[in-house]
């Protein structure tokens, strides 16, 4: 077997570039006008859905006030009712909540809350190799055993009918909290709460989990005269679900997310205070760098440990005890990097040297020694490295057990499907899942999945695209562009940093590697001024540039700080050489 040939490697890197199109140009000049801007801005606004003064006025300042009233959630009438009912009948509640982000933000939010007003409370996140996803029959057996007769469930349970069975002949309650799409049939719990039902008509669907644990704790305290001053300390953990989660932030999360991110870089909760702290960054947080340093630490104490730590640390009630949690807490991510990176060495290496892996037009890995809690994120990274269907697979329990990734409009979910009578279980969505085998399924699996999705992906989506939303002349950009452009913030999942196309750009002196792959310029268009700019994974274009070559540049605009010093950056996607 032979290792990737530089050509091959030169495939992977290959990306699509695509234009967007915009269908009412005549909008465009009318918001302009209106606004007093770019015509680009102009352009990326209404691109947004936004089109008149109005409607640009609350996207740049979003307000609190323009959330919705959260008893137009259908059951929320009866979730408060029976809450309220528990808390006078000094009835025992269990908070219950998944293992990732948005699971232990949402009970950290509903437990702190709750815990102003009742005493007989306690948390419980159920282990993520012992009892897996979701609600467990050992929850259940948990709170029946100790006395508890309502559990809220955040961030799972819509599909969990037969342990909303079961849990009813134990004589435990339970209110569900979530926002996955619903099975056909809807669990008999006290109350279903979730926006993706098709009975209820809340007028936005996206919130996270820990955003519906937030409109559960609005509702609460509208009806009980709590003052909403007492609930905004909370959206610091609702953005952090938000972030983390990948939901769009478009309306309402909007608005969470962008008094969220405030609160965080003004006044954190103690447990993110810490984190903050920890990380070593202080202010100035973005969505990209609580997805990249927040939300990965809190994470890793489900992945490595018990994601209970991760609770007892957003809930801490003084930094002295949430800095020793969060130590706890950065030691485990500092083992799952670790354990990630070796595991994606491992993968890679395997991949690199197997001519039959590196034909198909899917990744299926399998190393029985490998963590069972990072398989996910290293599924991740060769989807991003060789951009196909990526399933990483590792022993658990005596079964075979993995993640899949997918790439942008291949639906992943349902080529399992396909596979469904090799696996003894499996679950996600489009773009993720996890599934188990019996190992002597996996050499028919890896062969059925393949067959699966090379005769149904077409070759353009094994190529990753890059989706500009504006032609720009360098010139155009100045303090004032990115000063409106800042404003787009916070930007994810529907309103992603806007992506700039600048033609036959060339370096100013000389190109140079920071790192092994990354190199770092000033560029200049025609008699543009030069904007220093950053290209990961770039490295290979910088002989050509440095020889005079002209280029079409890939980027988005971001400030650099550095040393307190503060500049705007050209951070580049893709490069394609002109002359």
């Amino acid at each position: 077997m032979r290792p990737l040939s530089q050509l091959q490697r030169a495939k992977y890197m290959q990306k699509r570039w695509v234009e967007r199109e915009l269908e009412v140009p005549e909008t465009v000049a009318v918001l302009q006008s209106a606004l007093n801007i770019d015509e680009v801005l102009a352009t990326l606004l209404v691109k947004r859905g936004v089109h008149n003064f109005e409607e640009a006025r609350n996207f740049f300042r979003p307000d609190l006030r323009h959330l919705h009233d959260p008893f137009l959630m259908k059951d929320m009438e009866k979730a408060i009712y029976r809450i309220e009912k528990a808390i006078a009948s000094d009835e025992k509640i269990l908070v219950y909540g998944d293992y990732d982000v948005d699971g232990t933000t949402s009970v950290a939010l509903v437990y702190s809350f709750l815990k102003k007003y009742h005493s007989q409370i306690e948390y419980y996140i159920p282990d993520r190799y012992k009892e897996g996803y979701g609600i467990s029959s050992q929850g259940i057996d948990y709170a029946a055993e100790n006395n508890f007769t309502l559990i809220i469930a955040l961030d799972c349970g819509i599909k969990s009918v037969d342990k909303i069975d079961y849990a009813n002949s134990k004589g435990v309650d339970f209110i569900i909290c979530d926002h996955h799409l619903p099975g056909e049939v809807i669990p008999a719990a006290v109350a279903v709460l979730d926006p993706k039902r098709p009975d209820c008509e809340y007028p936005y669907k996206e919130l996270s989990g820990c955003g519906i644990g937030f409109k559960l704790v609005q509702a609460y305290a509208t009806k009980n005269g709590v003052s909403f001053e007492e609930i905004i300390c909370y959206l610091d953990l609702v953005m952090v679900s938000i972030a983390s989660d990948i939901v769009p932030i478009t309306g309402e999360n909007r608005v969470l997310a962008w008094h969220g991110l405030k609160r965080l870089n003004s006044e954190p909760c103690k447990g993110l205070s810490a984190l903050i702290d920890i990380a070593g960054r202080k202010d100035g947080y973005t969505i990209t760098d609580v997805v990249f340093m927040i939300g990965p630490r809190i994470n890793a104490a489900g992945r490595i440990d018990d994601a209970k730590h991760a609770v007892s640390l957003l809930i801490s009630d003084t930094i002295e005890t949430a800095y020793a949690r969060g130590q706890e807490i950065n030691l485990k991510n500092t083992e799952r990097k670790l354990h990630d990176s070796s595991i994606t060495e491992q993968a890679l290496a395997m991949i690199d040297c197997d001519e039959r892996l590196i034909s198909q037009k899917t990744t299926v890995v399998y190393n029985e020694e490998w963590h069972k809690g990072v398989i996910g994120i290293v599924a991740s990274r060769l989807t991003e490295k060789y951009y196909r269907p990526t399933i990483v697979l590792t022993k658990s329990n005596g079964h075979i057990a993995g993640s899949a990734r997918s790439v942008l409009d291949f639906d992943l979910y349902e080529a399992l499907s396909e596979c469904s009578d090799l696996l003894l279980q499996f679950g996600g969505h489009k773009y993720a899942a996890g599934l188990t085998m019996k190992p002597e399924n996996l050499e028919a699996f890896q062969h059925k999945f393949e067959t699966v999705v090379s005769g149904s992906i077409p070759d353009e989506l094994l190529v990753q695209s890059i989706h500009i939303d504006a032609v720009l002349n360098l010139k155009q950009i100045d303090g004032r562009f990115f000063r409106i452009l800042n404003q787009f913030a916070p930007f994810g999942p529907q309103n992603m940093a806007p992506v700039f196309l600048s033609r036959n750009v060339f370096v100013q002196g000389k190109a140079s590697l920071a790192g092994n792959s990354h190199i770092k310029m000033c560029i200049r268009q025609n008699d543009s001024t030069f904007f220093e700019s950053i290209g990961f994974g770039l490295g290979e274009y910088m002989d050509a540039l440095n020889k005079g070559a002209h280029f079409d540049v890939c980027y988005t605009i971001e400030e650099n700080v550095f040393k307190n010093k503060r500049s705007l950056q050209l951070n580049i996607k893709a490069i394609k050489l002109t002359h």
